[in-house]
């Protein structure tokens, strides 16, 4: 823990936990794209939340040279599933074997592809419950609530800080099947066009959600996989609770994650941005392993088809209804059957 921490692809989640690790007083290094590392030289790296924290950090040390995982003890990989492995090439050419690899990314993909391409390294999985928001000028914004979970092993990393809570579990895989199952609102937020609150209040929009969170859930059933939660509500019972009143809803939801008003998901943000986002990582995971296992998930399909298709147009949020989205699962369903006469 005296070497360098690098963060590995330091964008929103990268900035904002390498932020407040640095405001600790860790060494810390980012290694950053030019966009990113401008804004940061121009303005600072500035961090807020929404219980009001404030930190603003004048200087930190940034390079776009993956010879800066060659010194590193700890490297924290926060690019985004599909350049995870170009990323783990770097860290193969530059990095010791003897540095710790923890991956804070969505999904399941990116720790499998980090393990199968650093044979021989400490590669530990890693859960982000809670989305950073880019505004802009070097700040990052944390718009929701949560402990980051990391596998637990030998030596321990002690990454909790001020600000920044973190936790070592031996079920860290449990959890990341858990944060799956919420990041598959990431996509009909994306495509609603809505914030994160506007969506949650609305009956007809946790109905979409919760039927395929239902669908998801009969896949896992079916693989042997028991998702685990990182609130008291089971991972099951989210359903149940999407499709209650929304007086109700809010009741039971607000005693156990935070919202910011303005929040969206990051999807949204890629989607604006003109980025590829990480569906396949999401739903697409979803409609493989479903394939694979006999069961169906029309709604997991015509999101990942619905986000893929606004990715390709690149207008930024396509504003569909619920209506619509539901309408284009059914006719997934029609093709396929066209398909199987």
């Amino acid at each position: 823990m005296r070497q360098p921490i690098v963060i590995a692809g330091a964008g929103s989640i990268g900035c904002f936990v390498g932020g407040l690790l640095a405001a600790a007083g860790r060494d810390v290094r980012l290694l950053a794209r030019a966009r990113v590392a401008g804004e940061i030289q121009a303005h600072g790296l500035n961090l807020t939340g929404f219980d009001g924290m404030s930190v603003a950090l004048e200087t930190i040390e940034m390079s776009a040279d993956p010879a800066v995982l060659g010194d590193a003890g700890v490297i924290l990989v926060t690019v985004k599933t599909g350049a995870t492995r170009t990323m783990a090439e770097l860290i193969a050419t530059h990095a010791s074997r003897d540095a710790v690899i923890v991956s804070l990314q969505n999904g399941l993909d990116a720790i499998e592809t980090l393990r199968s391409a650093l044979p021989g390294y400490d590669v530990r999985a890693g859960m982000v419950p809670f989305n950073v928001v880019p505004m802009g000028e070097g700040r990052f914004h944390r718009a929701s609530s949560g402990d980051i979970l990391t596998e637990a092993g030998q030596p321990a990393l002690a990454l909790g800080v001020p600000g920044l809570s973190v936790r070592e579990t031996p079920h860290v895989t449990g959890y990341q099947w858990g944060k799956l199952l919420i990041n598959l609102g990431n996509a009909p937020n994306a495509l609603s066009g809505l914030t994160l609150v506007n969506q949650l209040s609305d009956r007809y929009w946790r109905h979409l959600l919760a039927d395929q969170m239902r669908e998801a859930l009969a896949v896992l059933k079916a693989a042997g996989i028991q998702p685990r939660s990182m609130t008291p509500l089971p991972a099951g019972w989210v359903p149940i609770v999407l499709d209650l009143p929304t007086a109700l809803f809010r009741r039971i939801a607000s005693k156990m994650l935070t919202i910011d008003p303005e929040a969206r998901t990051s999807m949204s943000y890629d989607l604006m941005a003109g980025r590829r986002s990480e569906i396949d990582a999401f739903q697409g995971r979803i409609v493989t392993m479903g394939e694979r296992l006999g069961v169906a998930t029309p709604l997991n399909r015509a999101m990942q088809w619905l986000v893929l298709q606004a990715e390709d147009k690149g207008a930024g949020l396509p504003g569909l209804s619920v209506e619509e989205i539901r309408r284009s699962a059914e006719e997934q369903v029609d093709d396929r059957v066209d398909e199987a006469r």
